[in-house]
């Protein structure tokens, strides 16, 4: 591929959330500092819903990354399961040893003795379930039950959701309302600023790197913009387009990236939409307003047309009773 002719050890725009490219933009830092502070606060119940593409999955890994050497951690990347499975999910992933048949009165209270020792050792147990918007409804009472594992002084577990936009749906759904009320921090992660997008580029690459030697500015200053423009700031689709940009100037054997190839790059990924310049969407609004203007005399001509008409010629269609 092209990594020995751009200097890369690895594939710099993989879609593998890997905590290693963590880009700590605006709205990516902020979601992980309230994580951080409120998790280390003790809080219980917490929730971060992003758009699709835009860096859940990864923000999550560096949480627990992040988390590693204070907190016994535990994730969950798919909850699309039952009460009972969920339980059972998350008792393997905290090394619960349980005996056949597995019940959820038995679940729960092996849980709740494993989560004792950790708190009586002094450690914070820390649960994050990724793609939170697909629990079932029947599910969410396994969450509530879980929420209610605490002592007189502190949460024994804290569980931390993050979904797509449909989670907040979801939660707020009457039926499921006890588990929205204990919900004490929410952030939202949505896409990355336009002046964020080069230095997301060059963060990428220089993870990447090969040596110090590799340059980290591939992409023009133009084709940055061009590429922040097409992506919408979505760091997948940043992602898509930059390794097709990659690929494309490779196999024009240049050593730059320029906007030829981001366009072409566009053009071949399917569902792409290119939003329109600030002038394009300027002239919109004039031809919109000219329109309603145009609209607004036409509409002004005919009542006063209306208005001059003769009395009789009005009454002459009215019918006999009305005259």
């Amino acid at each position: 591929m092209y990594l020995r002719h751009f200097s890369l050890r690895e594939a710099p725009f993989s879609i593998t959330p890997d905590p290693a490219f963590f880009f700590p933009h605006d709205g990516a830092q902020a979601a992980l500092n309230t994580l951080l502070v409120a998790l280390r606060s003790g809080e219980g119940f917490l929730k971060i819903v992003g758009e699709v593409g835009c860096g859940k999955t990864v923000l999550c890994r560096q949480l627990l990354k992040t988390l590693q050497s204070e907190c016994v951690t535990a994730y969950i990347p798919n909850p699309d399961m039952g009460p009972d499975d969920l339980l059972l999910a998350l008792a393997l992933e905290l090394n619960v040893e349980l005996t056949a048949p597995h019940s959820r009165y038995q679940m729960l209270g092996a849980l709740r003795d494993c989560l004792l020792l950790h708190a009586e050792a002094g450690r914070r147990v820390v649960v994050c379930i990724d793609e939170a918007q697909a629990i079932p409804l029947r599910t969410v009472e396994s969450l509530r039950l879980l929420s209610n594992l605490e002592t007189e002084k502190q949460k024994l577990l804290q569980l931390v959701l993050l979904g797509q936009p449909e989670l907040d749906e979801r939660l707020a759904r009457p039926e499921i309302r006890q588990l929205l009320q204990r919900i004490t921090f929410s952030e939202y992660l949505g896409p990355m600023a336009a002046r964020s997008v080069p230095a997301y580029l060059q963060h990428r690459l220089a993870t990447a790197a090969l040596d110090e030697l590799t340059d980290v500015k591939l992409f023009d200053a133009a084709a940055a913009r061009a590429l922040s423009r097409y992506s919408g700031g979505v760091p997948r689709l940043v992602n898509v387009l930059a390794h097709k940009s990659l690929m494309l100037a490779y196999g024009e054997n240049e050593r730059r990236v320029k906007v030829r190839h981001v366009r072409m790059a566009a053009a071949e990924t399917p569902g792409m939409q290119v939003p329109p310049f600030w002038w394009q969407r300027w002239r919109a609004r004039w031809a919109r307003q000219d329109a309603d203007k145009a609209l607004a005399c036409d509409t002004s001509r005919d009542t006063a047309w209306q208005d001059t008409q003769p009395l009789h010629d009005f009454e002459a269609g009215q019918p006999e009773g009305r005259r």
